[in-house]
């Protein structure tokens, strides 16, 4: 008898065809954490990150776990919900499979993690677990979830997270799919708020809504064991032109990791622009050209990442993060795109302003076989006042692409930009998390207890 998707990703929660975290896997795990931990500090003091702190301080959270790795201690839910918010407010953590799987699997897993005082190795195969997951469903949609409006990383990252915390709290498959029918309702996140503060609050919820997910499923609560692939169910409602794969459960034939990786961010801006930049940075370098020199700027992407970059025109840097225009004008004008290039009183310079009326984007279909939603490659053309014509050529991968990945070295150098003057102070963190995984080493949910930062 055919398994259903729900009942059968019940079964691959509680039973992954790995019991332990392959060697070859740790390398990107260890980075999905660096990563995230360092995206979560560089947002702490952002606006929306203290409001979600006050929020969940004002409702009475009480419970073990360290919010924001200070001295405050709340439950795992609110902590996992002010932790993804504060990792996800400047858009620079990592990517994967058409959307942000660290950014709710690792504030969700450190949470619930911290709470049982979790080995670094349930930690990383729970990781495993939820990104098999979000490539499972992900795989079944053959057209892109942001053509209908939906942000993957909360639509897809809060069914991921409750697979992942589910096989962390070693839920039975039963109960493991009642989570995920119940995450798959809990699912919410819409791209008309990108650029806004709500977006951060996106991965908040996933992070949020997995474990409450799981909470009450352990309590008994049901849900439909063919919620995901039902006419009325979880994969129908996403689809943008109703294509999705209802079929029942097959186990994969390989894991998706291996094929799918993760994509480091090197800029803290939508990843859609990242080509792009990285060609006028290129051609910059190259060709030495001065800002005042440009008459215009021809991009060509995809039509559907030129819809996610929707702000022509940015005043905030909020909407820059979701701007091509900003993108060619500030990699142009400044030679960099990165934290200190992104804030309100960088877009608001009239000379950027007025670069960024020079950009004349061009778009082609969506076809990249990896990465969906993608052209096969970015280009990006300067024309100069003098006539001259530079051409990045296509460009097939960003800069710290799974198949163009960052030197470690570089990643440890984004860690420092992330944490600013508290680098230093910190760099016990990151060796530690450097670590992940090594028996040698005191569990990482018991080094946090044992470390909290004062703030």
């Amino acid at each position: 008898m055919n398994t259903s998707l729900t009942q059968g990703l019940g079964q691959f929660v509680a039973q992954p065809p790995f019991s332990q975290v392959p060697d070859q896997a740790l390398s990107l795990l260890r980075n999905a954490f660096v990563d995230t931990v360092a995206c979560l500090f560089s947002g702490k003091q952002e606006p929306v990150t203290q409001a979600a702190l006050e929020l969940v301080r004002e409702r009475g959270s009480r419970g073990s776990v360290s919010v924001l790795f200070g001295t405050l201690r709340l439950n795992p839910m609110d902590v996992a919900f002010v932790n993804a918010v504060s990792a996800h407010a400047l858009d620079y953590d990592d990517m994967a499979l058409n959307g942000h799987p660290s950014v709710v699997l690792v504030p969700a897993l450190l949470a619930v993690g911290q709470a049982r005082k979790a080995s670094d190795h349930e930690l990383l195969r729970s990781y495993l677990v939820g990104y098999e997951v979000w490539a499972e469903l992900v795989g079944r949609e053959p057209d892109s979830l942001h053509n209908k409006g939906w942000h993957p990383t909360s639509v897809v990252g809060t069914v991921a997270v409750a697979a992942a915390v589910a096989h962390l709290e070693q839920l039975d498959a039963s109960v493991a799919a009642h989570a995920l029918g119940m995450a798959a309702s809990l699912a919410c996140g819409l791209m008309g708020n990108f650029g806004s503060m709500t977006k951060p609050l996106h991965a908040g919820w996933a992070a949020s809504h997995g474990i409450e997910a799981v909470r009450l499923a352990q309590r008994g609560v049901t849900a439909s064991v063919h919620v995901l692939e039902s006419a009325t169910g979880y994969l129908a409602a996403l689809s943008p032109e109703g294509k999705a794969d209802r079929s029942a459960w097959s186990p994969p034939a390989e894991l998706r990791w291996q094929r799918a990786g993760l994509s480091i961010k090197k800029y803290p801006v939508c990843y859609a622009a990242h080509r792009v930049i990285d060609g006028v940075l290129d051609l910059r370098q190259r060709h030495a050209f001065k800002a005042e020199d440009v008459q215009r700027f021809v991009p060509t992407l995809s039509d559907v990442t030129r819809r996610v970059l929707h702000a022509h025109l940015p005043t905030t840097a909020l909407q820059a993060k979701f701007s091509i225009e900003f993108a060619c004008a500030m990699a142009a004008l400044e030679g960099a795109v990165g934290l200190p290039q992104v804030t309100d009183a960088q877009v608001t310079r009239p000379e950027l302003q007025a670069l960024m009326s020079r950009v004349a984007a061009q778009t082609v279909p969506a076809s990249c076989p990896i990465e969906p939603g993608f052209a096969l490659y970015d280009q990006v053309r300067i024309e100069l006042r003098d006539g001259t014509v530079l051409d990045s050529g296509p460009i097939r991968f960003a800069r710290g692409h799974a198949l163009l990945p960052l030197a470690q070295e570089d990643i440890r150098t984004k860690w420092k930009g992330c944490l600013a003057h508290e680098a230093d102070a910190r760099l016990a963190l990151l060796d530690r998390l450097e670590r992940l995984g090594d028996r040698a080493q005191a569990p990482l949910t018991v080094w946090l207890d044992q470390h909290p930062f004062h703030e």
